[in-house]
């Protein structure tokens, strides 16, 4: 190099340390890895859609590109294996056990943890049905047919009704009903929100009514009511037809109780490493879960809302999943 440029070289080198310029970070150090979208599941629950705006708002904060993806419950799974979505909803052990080992045992798919919340899902009543089926909460206070004649509907009577979820949430309700003699039949509402109104609508009249819900959840913490007891699962019943009060059919039993766990395809893991380890991190309560699909879906504010009001008041809790 001619002796004048080295000089104006070392000068303008001195210039940028004088300036500071010389510690300017690399722009692409913070940056995400790819522009291309990460796929996160959205499904027909408040509840389990709040958790995924929340995260989706969080490494949207890292620069991440979200783009939520309608599924089923339990078919998502597939998409997961398939690397069609790459962010799964939460799988409850009550309804999606089985599914989700059987993805995860495919290494396609990634056990991310439990979100850190104990569920419960089964039969609930209000505490008033108990005239009508005395017995309750003994399962077999249900087979009297008084009792389920009492709580039948047109379309079931003289049988009971049984008001159960979207029919993608699974549940194996039919089974039971069937494997314990049951004289029931199995309703399916359209939606989370069409379930809880019929429930509200029901106890408002004190027209007794039996059907799906869970904790954490606000309906069964608003209203006295008790769950069903049944057999108490172990993984037999679903699997050994010898096992339960019925010799000759599964399913003669409670649901599993558990946790919320957290699933993601395995291939994303390479194009996504920091969301992924967001993912990893992330952790809510049971009871800011409940007052969190409270104001969802009685006071009426929009999922992402609620989502964005937890980012905006917990930046201690999740900025450290940021890091």
């Amino acid at each position: 190099m001619p002796k004048r440029l080295r000089f104006l070289a070392a000068g303008a080198a001195l210039l940028a340390l004088s300036l500071g310029w010389g510690n300017i970070p690399d722009a692409s150090a913070d940056a995400p890895e790819t522009t291309d979208p990460i796929k996160l599941v959205i499904m027909g629950y408040s509840g389990d859609n709040i958790i995924m705006y929340i995260y989706g708002g969080l490494i949207e904060k890292m620069g991440y590109n979200v783009e939520y993806t309608p599924a089923d419950y339990l078919g998502q799974f597939a998409g997961l294996e398939a690397g069609d979505l790459h962010i799964g909803s939460p799988g409850w052990d009550t309804t999606a056990k089985a599914t989700m080992a059987a993805a995860w045992e495919t290494g396609d798919v990634l056990n991310m943890g439990n979100i850190g919340i104990a569920v419960n899902e089964d039969w609930w009543y209000p505490m008033y049905v108990k005239e009508a089926c005395p017995g309750l909460p003994d399962w077999t206070a249900l087979k009297d047919p008084a009792c389920a004649e009492s709580l039948s509907v047109a379309e079931t009577s003289p049988n009971g009704r049984f008001l159960s979820g979207p029919i993608e949430w699974g549940g194996h309700d039919a089974e039971r009903i069937q494997a314990l003699e049951l004289p029931f039949e199995v309703i399916h509402a359209g939606s989370d929100g069409a379930l809880t109104a019929d429930f509200v609508a029901a106890i408002k009249r004190e027209q007794p009514i039996v059907g799906w819900t869970w904790e954490p959840f606000w309906l069964p913490a608003l209203y006295e009511g008790e769950f069903v007891v049944w057999p108490e699962y172990e993984d037999a019943c679903y699997e050994d037809a010898s096992w339960g009060p019925n010799p000759d059919m599964t399913h003669d039993c409670g649901r599993p109780n558990g946790f919320m766990w957290k699933s993601a395809w395995a291939g994303g893991e390479e194009i996504w490493p920091g969301a992924y380890g967001v993912w990893r991190q992330f952790t809510l309560d049971a009871t800011t879960m409940g007052q969190m699909v409270y104001k969802s879906d009685v006071d009426g504010v929009s999922t992402q809302d609620v989502a964005q009001e937890w980012i905006d008041t917990h930046e201690s809790t999740w900025k450290p999943w940021l890091e």
